[in-house]
């Protein structure tokens, strides 16, 4: 199937949804008179629609195809990222919020330069700059896995269609626009899931028991080892990772300190980070439960199981004869072939009318994230760099002009990265790879300044070089030759953001300790 065999109605579902979420931002594009409306929305926006906001921005489509194919070729284990949530939501609006609130800066970052100096701002500008285009890149990839399956464009050709639509409302509407999209796309997606899910269940022969039983047999609920054994993706590890990660997210992400400036009061902004964990967690469930049943619905179905093998070996080895392809195929594990499966389920099993809604639900994944990110990408770089370090004295109209310019650029250098990315093996492990490295420096610098008050600029500068070594160290460690084998990193690659923020934290509050003795 593609997309020009589509059912008609499946088409009229896709093409509203696109233009409805453009005429969005032809709407807000009228309240668009400065650079204060289109980043903050005039701080005029209900906490209810900040919340769904958040949490659309955090149900992107890694989520939406990345967790079911984990829970496909894996287990539970990344859920536990989700179940991290409420800690580090609980000490982002206890401490977070009214620190951002009370300085009124709307980027994350300028604090740093009060504190530290420059060059703590422009690291940590550089860091979440990084961090974005790693989220949209990996964003882009996983619509474009998907949609290639359904519509049988090259990913490249997907990655533009959505790119552009998304470019055209978020540059229009700016925050307002974002915002307003995101809650229409938040129920979109979520609908879209419990239709898979509903379909799923009642196309397997045996129903829920079935699934529980082939689930069981094959350890596929496991939320991880509970051993506390650093040099695998055990439950500790995920925790760790999942509360730092949440903590850069909710604590000093541009994307989300932005939508704090957004609402009328702190209480109000709070109120939007619990709203998120509340409608996040259940529905994160939802999407590890959509991948163990899938699972059991392809044991149960093993010429599907080897349609999806088969598709996996052609794409690796392209222009290969079909002894080798199939060769190759018969050796995939189930964790090789897990972000396909849910595509693939798609094309064959899901009826016309239904088609449409998933594949706009897919497409609302995507989008959510990468407007988000677009608009705050842009944001920093007018504020913390063009402001900063090239023209500070912008009149309002400059100002918004810079700011539809750096929309725009960010969003093309998201669509790049994404086509760069095309060919990896899972789209949730090179995300979360990423963004642990670029996330934990930040992070690390952002806590010193924050609890060790008799921190002073040196400090921070050497305990930002020793952390970034450590970070350094531990994701080249692989590069290490063999004969000196024994300098690698024994630690798991998620640990990187941990021990990145520990190494710049911990040094930082030994050195002013040592200094002030």
């Amino acid at each position: 199937m593609n997309l020009r065999s589509l059912p008609v109605i499946d088409l009229a579902i896709i093409f509203a949804y696109l233009a409805g979420m453009i005429i969005i931002g032809v709407y807000f594009s009228r309240k668009n008179k400065n650079a204060d409306q289109f980043t903050t929305a005039s701080g005029k926006i209900p906490g209810w629609a900040i919340g769904i906001s958040i949490y659309a921005t955090f149900l992107s489509s890694n989520t939406f195809l990345g967790v079911p194919g984990k829970a496909f070729g894996s287990n539970w284990n990344s859920f536990v990222f989700s179940l991290s949530m409420p800690i580090a939501a609980w000490v982002a609006s206890r401490y977070f919020v009214p620190f951002y609130r009370n300085t009124g800066e709307v980027s994350a970052y300028t604090h740093l330069e009060h504190r530290f100096g420059p060059w703590a701002r422009t690291y940590a500008v550089v860091c979440f700059l990084l961090t974005q285009l790693a989220r949209m890149g990996s964003i882009f990839f996983g619509i474009a896995l998907s949609l290639q399956a359904l519509t049988g464009y090259s990913m490249e050709s997907v990655m533009i269609v959505v790119g552009v639509c998304i470019i055209i409302y978020t540059v229009m509407g700016g925050m307002e626009a974002v915002i307003w999209t995101e809650v229409v796309q938040g129920v979109v997606k979520t609908l879209g899931a419990l239709i898979i899910l509903v379909l799923v269940v009642q196309g397997m022969p045996g129903g829920v028991s079935r699934i529980i039983e082939i689930g069981q047999a094959d350890d596929k609920f496991s939320l991880g080892s509970l051993i506390p054994d650093f040099t695998q993706s055990t439950f500790w590890v995920v925790l760790l990772y999942g509360f730092f990660m949440n903590l850069n997210n909710f604590g000093m992400d541009q994307n989300y300190v932005q939508r704090y400036h957004t609402t009328t009061s702190v209480k109000e902004a709070t109120r939007s980070i619990w709203l998120c964990v509340y409608l996040y967690l259940p529905v994160s469930l939802m999407f590890f439960v959509i991948g163990s049943c899938l699972y059991a619905y392809y044991q149960s179905n093993p010429d599907l199981l080897n349609q999806v093998r088969m598709q996996v070996a052609t794409e690796r080895l392209p222009g290969g004869s079909s002894d080798a392809i199939g060769q190759l195929a018969s050796t995939l594990s189930a964790a090789d072939i897990g972000d396909k499966v849910m595509p693939h389920f798609m094309v064959n099993k899901i009826p016309a009318g239904l088609l449409g809604l998933i594949i706009a639900a897919i497409m609302s994944a995507a989008m959510s994230t990468i407007s988000s990110g677009m608009n705050a990408s842009a944001t920093v770089f007018s504020v913390d760099i063009y402001q900063r370090y090239i023209k500070p004295d912008l009149t309002a109209k400059q100002s918004l002009r810079l700011l539809y310019i750096a929309t725009t650029m960010f969003g093309v250098l998201g669509m790049l990265t994404g086509v760069a990315m095309i060919g990896v093996k899972s789209v949730l492990d090179i995300w979360w790879m990423l963004s642990g490295i670029f996330a934990g420096g930040m992070l690390g610098l952002f806590l010193l300044g924050m609890i060790v008050k008799k921190a002073k600029n040196a400090e921070a500068i050497i305990a930002t070089i020793i952390g970034v070594l450590v970070i350094c160290w531990m994701t080249f460690s692989k590069q290490i030759p063999d004969e000196f084998a024994a300098l690698r990193s024994p630690f798991h690659q998620n640990m990187i953001m941990v021990i990145g923020t520990l190494s710049i934290f911990l040094t930082g509050v030994l050195i002013t300790r040592l200094k002030t003795k």
